[in-house]
């Protein structure tokens, strides 16, 4: 007879150092297995060529992976330049191939011209949807999709090594969500003149949370369960740079009953964080057009 495996109610955030070779999902489920997870998810994805910092929401935590999947990432990339490929990466084909004739100070105006607010096409093997099918799925098929250009921000880019006579570049990046950094590469060597595809590719941050603080699967798979729960940072670790409201017990009863509460001298704009007085998240809020603290998406921690 087999048994049916108890899921937990686990609730917290796993930093984790995502490995190369295995897709976001795949990560998912390997860390998801371990915590024995009812629930769990992850908050943007890293292709299989990929490495480097996915926080994994557990459990009550998924409520607020939305706002880390739409937080400025950073990211540490290899730039292979004098050939082009046909998923922009070192996976794909080679399309084409030139000489690499070029100096660190055209290397460094070529980078200025990519910094700001940018029009990017996304890449064909994406998962960005066309007519409910994912783009990299027409690709597979040899068929083309227009995708038009989207507004993003490079917030920086910094120069941290250039070898010329490897054609290679080691760059990191800081900018908005929706950024493909494998189309950025592809869009530096197109300004170069010799064409690039990126090399290889490992996240540094995801809003508030760095990559050192991050544990490997190899890590998790040598821990007890115990030392594993104490590595989960809070559910609202998600959402930390957010204001915080408190409220006494009364409050926070109807609070978690659905109902708008009256808290006095409180003017904050857009959602905030809320704890009881003695400390407890409750979850996410929003005044009301009475000035009302109204609830918008609480936690509930089963023991």
């Amino acid at each position: 007879m087999q048994f049916k495996r108890i899921k937990r109610h686990v609730n917290g955030v796993l930093l984790l150092d995502k490995p190369l070779g295995i897709s976001s999902n795949q990560a998912l489920q390997i860390v998801k297995r371990h915590y024995q997870a009812a629930k769990a998810g992850h908050t943007g994805s890293l292709d299989p060529l990929a490495t480097g910092l996915l926080p994994i929401c557990l459990g009550e935590a998924t409520k607020f992976s939305h706002f880390l999947l739409d937080a400025d990432k950073s990211y540490r990339a290899l730039v292979r330049l004098g050939s082009t490929t046909t998923t922009g990466d070192a996976e794909g084909a080679v399309l084409s191939t030139a000489e690499v004739d070029v100096s660190l100070l055209q290397i460094e105006q070529v980078l200025l011209k990519f910094t700001g607010e940018i029009e990017q096409v996304p890449p064909m093997y994406s998962a960005l949807k066309h007519q409910g099918k994912a783009l990299y799925e027409y690709a597979r098929d040899g068929v083309e999709i227009e995708r038009p250009a989207r507004r993003i921000t490079i917030h920086g880019i910094r120069l941290e090594k250039f070898d010329i006579d490897a054609g290679v570049l080691e760059i990191v990046v800081s900018c908005s969500k929706g950024t493909y950094i494998r189309t950025l590469a592809e869009d530096i060597g197109c300004a170069l003149g010799c064409g690039a595809h990126l090399g290889g590719l490992r996240r540094l941050s995801t809003a508030h949370f760095q990559l050192q603080d991050a544990f490997t699967l190899e890590q998790l798979e040598a821990m007890s369960a115990e030392a594993r729960d104490d590595i989960l940072l809070s559910p609202d670790a998600a959402v930390a740079d957010m204001q915080v409201v408190k409220l006494d017990d009364d409050s926070a009863f109807y609070l978690l009953q659905g109902q708008a509460v009256w808290k006095p001298n409180t003017r904050i704009d857009g959602l905030f964080r809320i704890y009881r007085e003695s400390g407890e998240f409750l979850g996410l809020g929003e005044q009301d057009a009475s000035g009302k603290i109204a609830p918008k998406r609480l936690v509930v921690i089963k023991a």
